[in-house]
């Protein structure tokens, strides 16, 4: 003998039948948390904060930064 049943219910439906709590609203709290966190760290991530950041132990100079290539330059290639 075979048995079919066929049940036409939303998530939530089943989800309710069954005795199961709405996950939901925390869902949605902790999704809003993270987007939250998220754009308050994106302008940390910005290519010129990147820059900014990678660049700040060198010299803001543009002669001292010349200066430090071509010493590594003429280091690199044995003069």
């Amino acid at each position: 003998m075979k048995i079919s049943v066929n049940i036409d219910c939303t998530p939530e439906e089943a989800r309710a039948f069954f005795g199961l709590p709405d996950v939901q609203p925390m869902q949605a709290a902790l999704l809003a948390e993270m987007e939250k966190r998220m754009l308050a760290e994106m302008d940390r991530f910005a290519p010129d904060a990147l820059l900014k950041n990678w660049l700040s132990s060198v010299s803001q100079s543009p002669d001292q930064m010349r200066e430090t290539f071509a010493r590594m330059f003429q280091q690199g290639f044995g003069r």
